[in-house]
């Protein structure tokens, strides 16, 4: 994990310019090896960064109830990877922070591009939206949606984003728009008790994914609340499903013709060297 933070703190410094404002949400035990890892990639990126610390823990307290709810339908069983706090606060972060727009990144990711661009990809949201990400690159929602899919067979949900189909989005590169979130009607609508419940049921949707299965399912119901990046912000490495019943057709999901500009190393997939 110390590897993978700085590989990506370090990349991400050399390719831009900009000052960054570095938030990282931690645990206190894991604290002191972060601002580690931070005073190193100053060190080797030779570039100034101006980092602060959040503990996990306070920011889940404050959203707890928002989380609750969400575990219910995006977590495979208490104790799982995914059944951590920390892969649902994206969802609920307008709630315990003033700032205005956020840029969150996976640790096991790789820069490549200037991140200042990305940045620039919120001046290009649709008046309604309130978040931008990727499409998934895996078949991972065509294989959820299957019990919807079989019912509408002409549905493009979950289905090759080469193919013009709507795959699902990944969460290793998240831009949240905090302020739009918290005026957003139907955003604030979907954090009520028993509203996910519904979409959960119209979509015969069961996840194991934490926020990223949130984001697809909202963007299922309510597209316009999606601003969909580009692939080559968030080039995904993962091959699991490709060995796990999808050999013939995972290359259509994986397809990717842009110049990456992030590499993202999920399922503890080799980063190419650079």
């Amino acid at each position: 994990m110390r590897g993978k933070f700085q590989n990506m703190l370090v990349s991400l410094l050399r390719n831009t310019d900009a000052v960054i404002s570095l938030n990282v949400v931690t645990d206190v035990k894991s604290r002191y090896t972060a601002r580690d890892v931070v005073e190193n990639a100053r060190t080797i990126s030779g570039k100034y960064l101006n980092a602060a610390y959040h503990d996990v823990h306070d920011i889940a307290n404050k959203i707890e109830h928002v989380i609750d709810i969400m575990k219910k339908h995006f977590s495979s069983q208490p104790g799982a990877y995914y059944s951590s706090s920390l892969f649902f606060i994206s969802i609920g972060l307008h709630k315990v922070t003033l700032q205005k727009r956020v840029v969150m990144l996976d640790i096991d990711t790789f820069i490549k591009g200037d991140v200042a661009e990305l940045f620039n990809e919120f001046d290009k949201f649709e008046t309604d939206a309130v978040l931008g990400a990727a499409p998934e690159l895996t078949p991972v929602y065509h294989h959820i949606l299957y019990t919807y899919r079989n019912s509408h067979k002409d549905t493009k949900m979950g289905s090759p984003f080469s193919e013009g189909g709507f795959p699902g989005v990944n969460s290793g590169v998240l831009l949240l728009d905090l302020e739009k979130m918290r005026r957003s009607v139907i955003y604030q609508g979907l954090l009520i008790p028993g509203e996910i419940d519904k979409l959960a049921q119209e979509f015969t949707f069961q996840g194991h994914l934490g926020d990223q299965d949130f984001y697809t399912l909202a963007a299922l119901k309510y597209p316009y609340l999606l601003h969909l990046l580009d692939c080559g912000w968030n080039r995904q490495l993962c091959t699991w499903w490709r060995d796990h019943g999808y050999q013939e057709n995972f290359h259509k999901f994986a397809t990717c013709p842009s110049k990456t500009k992030i590499y993202h190393g999920n399922c503890n997939s080799h980063i190419p060297d650079t």
